[in-house]
């Protein structure tokens, strides 16, 4: 199996639980391991033979971007999802961290995988 990642792609956005939360943006970081088989591409040296993490980028941006979720459980569910159906991944791993919210933490998150991870 090979990935394509993309990582530490940084969202702002509103995400919590707290009323706060609910008035301002947080920033996030998001990791994105993905389920590719690359030997087509490297063969032809074409983007069209391969997954395109750029336009995965914008995708997860503009919709991480818009959201509004309490939970990054739900945001990550829902990255998973796009990942998944809009650019024919058979498995994907999302991390999402939403760094300093707890006060002594670098960071903390989910790391959820989704769908059929080739052999």
């Amino acid at each position: 199996m090979d990935i394509v990642f993309l990582h530490d792609l940084k969202v702002d956005c509103v995400i919590g639980i707290f009323d706060w939360e609910r008035r301002i943006r947080q920033t996030l970081h998001i990791d994105l391991d993905m389920a590719a088989d690359v030997r087509r591409a490297a063969a032809s040296d074409a983007i069209q033979d391969t997954l395109d993490y750029k336009a995965v980028a914008k995708r997860i941006l503009d919709f991480a971007g818009n959201s509004q979720f309490q939970l990054v459980e739900t945001l990550a569910e829902k990255i998973a999802s796009i990942v998944l159906t809009e650019f024919k991944v058979p498995w994907v791993r999302v991390r999402i961290n939403k760094k300093g919210a707890v006060r002594n933490a670098d960071g903390v998150g989910v790391i959820i995988e989704r769908g059929e991870k080739p052999k």
